[in-house]
């Protein structure tokens, strides 16, 4: 523990969502510690506070629980992988990244052989919810870690919820991401049709996200179609892997999931264009380039 009782904090992946997450842990006065592959994407955070280690085994020697933000299953393991040596029992390890959830819980198992803990917590919300400091956090591990890591996570979440063992945060995120899909689907199916229609797009995406249309989608992402930014957001490249690891997790459940595999089809026209990088919300622009088959 710091000098302040409060526990040290390691953070590993400065991308979109990790640097305003760790922006947060040090506005709050927390103790923490970076390190990232790009050494310059800590610049701005060392100089609010923050302290840089040259490798992960140094920042785990450093802490008292390790924060992750990366990518895909096999870059979380790639980072566990270089904790494990280091870790000693009692630390707490917190993945935010979202992953398969049977690598989650393959990793809790390596931790807990290290006599530390592991929580999966992958969030919602977005780049916005990361900024505001307004993230969904759902958390899969044992009670007494997930209460520790509710309390560190507390600076960038309007909410953190256990909601089961290792792996259910990660399955809640599959659930969650299934969700936004139809969403995506919906919203821009739906303002493309307004605009062949000839109305007027942005009232009526004004009208229809004030009523039972309404959605979290319509609310964030209607203002991005209605201004054509395509800034992420959530970009398509990351929804893409998301909604992989939405079917794999399914097919182990023998559960089918037809709206998500076409949202992960029409999504990856806009793969095949180039513009992987763009929001999910350019969904808008693959409906509207849509002809009737009649």
């Amino acid at each position: 523990m710091s000098g302040n009782g409060m526990e040290r904090l390691g953070f590993i992946g400065l991308g979109v969502m990790g640097t305003p997450m760790a922006r947060h842990l040090i506005s709050q006065g927390r103790d923490v510690t970076l390190w990232n592959r790009t050494k310059s994407k800590a610049y701005d955070l060392v100089a609010l506070g923050a302290k840089w280690v040259e490798s992960p085994g140094q920042l785990t020697e450093a802490v008292d629980a390790i924060l992750i933000c990366v990518s895909k299953s096999e870059d979380v393991q790639a980072v566990v992988n270089k904790l494990l040596p280091f870790l000693r029992p009692g630390q707490l390890v917190i993945d935010h990244s979202t992953i398969l959830p049977k690598v989650a819980e393959g990793i809790a198992k390596q931790v807990a052989e290290k006599q530390g803990f592991f929580v999966d917590a992958p969030v919602t919300g977005g780049s916005m919810g990361a900024n505001k400091g307004t993230l969904t956090i759902f958390m899969g591990g044992e009670t007494e870690a997930v209460e520790r890591a509710k309390a560190i996570t507390a600076p960038f979440a309007k909410r953190a919820e256990h909601v089961g063992p290792s792996g259910a945060g990660q399955m809640t995120k599959m659930a969650n991401q299934i969700a936004v899909g139809g969403a995506l689907l919906g919203l821009c199916e739906s303002l493309a049709f307004a605009q062949k229609a000839g109305l007027d797009v942005r009232k009526t995406c004004e009208l229809l996200s004030q009523g039972a249309a309404g959605s979290w989608a319509f609310e964030n992402y209607g203002p991005k179609i209605l201004a054509r930014d395509w800034e992420p957001g959530f970009s398509v490249t990351n929804q893409q892997k998301d909604f992989l690891y939405c079917q794999e997790a399914a097919k182990d459940l023998s559960f089918p999931l037809p709206m998500t595999e076409l949202a992960h089809k029409l999504l990856a026209i806009l793969e095949q264009e180039g513009r992987g990088g763009d929001t999910t919300a350019a969904l808008y622009d693959v409906y509207l380039e849509m002809e009737s088959e009649e």
